[in-house]
Order: structure tokens, then sequence, then C-alpha cells
């Protein structure tokens, strides 16, 4: 896909008052519709040097939004970025001059995200074999930043109370489904202590972790940062709608949980009780039914068309099926 005329224009011009008049964009695409995202990659050339950046805007915007506005995003993942995590560099966050929506500019990471590829294809069988215990070192590393460093994050609905958060959104949209108030319901009677609250990335998966034939080079995404106990990005990651075709291997279809928790462990010296684990298993299918009636409203009242989010109609009633057969205990 390609952008339009009046956006790499835009695009230019943005770059031009950041690097010089002699700055200009080639190679422009756009990868993906995102969720809540337009991306764009393009290389940006200033005399004999080339540098291949990616720019992101957002797409949805509402009062109870599940996504970071894009000035936190940028200030979450430069801090981010400081501490030494794997994450792409951030170059400069868009302002109202440059016309080109809220939204930022990052460096480009080679590597794959075609989950697909990554679970299936042979090239990717060594990164395979790490993959278990580079997300449980990740999430650790992440987890051990300081929630103080990320203020903005504190205030987020997710970060105060993530089940509530999930039910304002779910009565907002106004499509009554009995298998999301069956599943709010047992969380809201079930809900583990939350014993510390850790930066979360929110959306820790297959398909936001950039590989290459050597591993996890970079992680992606970061639109549903808050703050919250560290379970629950193990859980989200343990979620089956990333299997991808293996639904017997929890962690992205890749490996068992157990080598992913057992390195935590490792990893924090802290114990990864295995019933909260399943608690925010089934919490992350209960989210992802709600995010599927997001977009299926928004392609239905005409506010964001296209095939992918018209699929997420079709794509709630399956995760609603899996809700009902993880609390029936059948399988997670």
């Amino acid at each position: 896909m390609t952008a339009d005329q009046a956006t790499i224009e835009n695009l230019s011009n943005a770059l031009r008052r950041r690097f010089g008049q002699g700055a200009r964009v080639e190679n422009v695409r756009a990868p993906s519709v995102g969720a809540s995202s337009s991306t764009l990659i393009f290389e940006l050339v200033d005399g004999a040097s080339r540098r291949m950046l990616v720019s992101r805007t957002e797409t949805y915007t509402d009062r109870n939004s599940p996504f970071l506005s894009a000035s936190d995003q940028f200030a979450l993942v430069f801090e981010v970025f400081r501490s030494g995590f794997p994450v792409p560099e951030p170059v400069f966050q868009y302002d109202p001059d440059d016309e080109m929506g809220d939204g930022y500019v990052s460096v480009f990471v080679e590597g794959v995200t075609l989950p697909k590829t990554i679970v299936h294809s042979p090239a990717f069988a060594g990164a395979r074999s790490l993959f278990a215990v580079q997300c449980a070192e990740l999430l650790a590393t992440l987890h051990r930043l300081s929630p103080s460093n990320f203020p903005y994050l504190g205030e987020r609905s997710d970060s105060i109370d993530p089940i509530a958060a999930q039910r304002d959104r779910y009565m907002g949209y106004g499509v009554p489904r009995p298998a999301i108030d069956l599943g709010l319901r047992w969380l809201e009677k079930n809900h583990p202590p939350v014993s510390r609250k850790s930066l979360l990335h929110g959306d820790f998966r297959v398909g936001n972790l950039m590989v290459s034939e050597r591993g996890i080079i970079a992680v992606l995404d970061w639109e549903c940062s808050h703050l919250g106990s560290p379970s629950e990005d193990i859980g989200w990651l343990c979620n089956r709608a990333w299997r991808f075709g293996n639904p017997g291997m929890p962690v992205g279809g890749i490996d068992k949980a157990g080598p992913l928790l057992a390195a935590y462990e490792r990893f924090t010296g802290t114990h990864v009780d295995d019933d909260e684990i399943r608690y925010w298993t089934i919490f992350g299918l209960v989210r992802w039914a709600i995010l599927n009636v997001m977009q299926a409203k928004g392609h239905l009242e005409g506010n964001r068309r296209g095939l992918v989010y018209a699929a997420c109609g079709r794509n709630t009633s399956l995760i609603e099926y899996d809700i009902l057969m993880s609390l029936k205990g059948v399988y997670l």
C-alpha cells in the first residue's frame, strides 16, 4: 500500500522543518491498517545519507479510548528506550503545524512481525527455541522499571481498575453480549489481590514483537501500556488468540507455559501463581472480545470502515466461545 500525495507532502514538510530544506522523503509505504494507528515506513534522504524511519499517527479517538494518546506514547517509548530496553528509537513527535495528526516518528527496525511466519517458518526455528525465555527476560526487565517514571499512566482507567475500565468501555458501545457479561462478572468475583503495580506493555504478544532468525530484537506498539499486576502481561501473552494454529502452545503458539513461568521466576526472584495467570488469561479474552466489539462497531457506524474491522464482528463470537470454554475449565 502507498500513502496519498497530500500525506507524503505533509510528511516531507515535517522532516524539512527538523532536518533542513535538503531533506526529502522516498519509498513511502503503508504496511498495515493498524488497530489504533496509521503506519508509514519511509526513507529520510539527507545529502548522501539515508535512514529508514516509521511514522505512527492516531486513527481512533473516543472519550474512553483504550489507547494512550500519541504524546504519552512518545514520552513512554522515549523513557523505555533511554533505559536500554529494546524498542525502536523515537525521533520526534508531530506538532499541529505538521498537519499529520497526533503521532510521532521512530527509527525503523529490520525484522519480521508476521505471526504465521514466526510460528511456522523453518527459518525461525532457532528464534522459536529461545522465544519463551526471551519473553520472560523482556517482561522481567520491563516490570522492574519504576512506575514513578511514567506518572501519566497512573491516571489511566486501566491502571486504576482494569475490570471497571473494560466494563465501562463495553457498556459504552451499547452492544449486549451475554458471554462478555458472564466473563466480566467472573472477573469481578475472582479478582486476585495485586501486591504491586508495575509498568505493563499491555499488548505483549506475537505480532507486536520484531523477530529475526536469532530471536526477538524489538518490542513494538505501546499504545495499551498502563500500570498493573505483572501477571496481566503474562496472561495476555498466553491468550488463545495468539497461538496461530498451535492451540496447545500457550506462549504465542510456540511453547508451553512452563518454560516461560520458570524463566520469569528466575529473572525476577518472585513466584508466579498458576491460578493468577489463569485469571489474567481469562481477563485477556474478555478484554480482547471487547476490543473486537469496538472495532466492529466502528466499521458499522462508518467511523473506520475496512475488511479487518468488519471481520472483528465475527471474531467476537469466536472469542466468546473461548471465554465460555475457559470458564468451564475445558482449556486455556
